[in-house]
């Protein structure tokens, strides 16, 4: 589909901006899917397109947390990696399945509460006990579903999850990478494979995703992500109110 030098500004300076945010906590996707909607990709095919910069700039924030020095122990994936996995393909398979518009507009709703999740910012407990290995599959499983389908906000509710597992901020923003990656690896190829990827809205905002993952990465490990927060909050409620229809 064409692309007017307006909606492609925007697209790089939004994805810019929620790629910093995905890399500091989470919720860049509530962001940059209504987004595509407003450059005229339609919602399935927005879901769709999102990921492709979701993949780049996953990858350059995990680039980035190791050029800082964060590394973790693999061992420590092994109860969240495969469950997200098959969690993720249903998730995806399954969100196909709404129209457009039907999907529009759930996406709208559901912009309200990762927007309060993101005024309450869920803090990682480093004394909290771990879960049994039960628990922690079955949680990661849904939190694979839920990353398959929609994406927005996974981040959040991963940090959230996270605050069982005893990792320090830094280390469980890197952990939600890897996790987030490892699940866009699965979704990505079944939205292409539906013809719901827009490629050329896609690309550009992978590469606003990707500078703005890279940078926000560095912040993280910097403790600089406070300021960003208001400006987010502030423009995820307006693009909620666009997708739900009140404008």
């Amino acid at each position: 589909m064409d692309l007017e030098l307006v909606d492609a500004i925007l697209l790089l300076a939004g994805g810019a901006f929620a790629g910093a945010v995905n890399a500091m906590a989470g919720g860049g996707s509530m962001l940059t899917v209504p987004l595509l909607v407003l450059a005229g990709v339609p919602g399935v095919a927005a879901n769709g397109s999102n990921r492709v910069g979701i993949l780049t700039s996953n990858i350059t924030s995990y680039l980035s947390f190791r050029r800082e020095g964060v590394t973790i122990d693999m061992s420590r994936l092994a109860p969240i990696i495969p469950p997200a996995l098959v969690g993720s393909m249903v998730g995806a398979f399954g969100i196909s399945e709404l129209t457009d518009e039907s999907f529009e507009r759930a996406f709208g709703l559901l912009m309200i509460p990762l927007i309060i999740l993101t005024i309450r910012k869920p803090r990682v407990n480093t004394e909290a006990s771990p879960w049994p290995i039960a628990v922690t599959t079955a949680v990661f499983f849904v939190i694979g579903i839920y990353a398959g389908a929609v994406q927005a906000g996974v981040g959040l509710v991963l940090l959230a999850a996270l605050s069982r597992s005893g990792l320090d901020l830094v280390t469980a923003n890197v952990v939600k990478v890897i996790f987030t990656l490892c699940a866009t690896l699965i979704a990505l190829p079944i939205f292409i494979a539906q013809g719901n990827v827009r490629w050329g809205p896609a690309i550009v905002l992978a590469i606003g995703l990707s500078v703005g993952g890279w940078i926000g990465a560095k912040f993280a490990v910097r403790g600089g992500e406070r300021w960003i927060r208001a400006v987010m909050i502030v423009a995820a409620l307006a693009l909620a109110g666009r997708l739900i229809g009140l404008y």
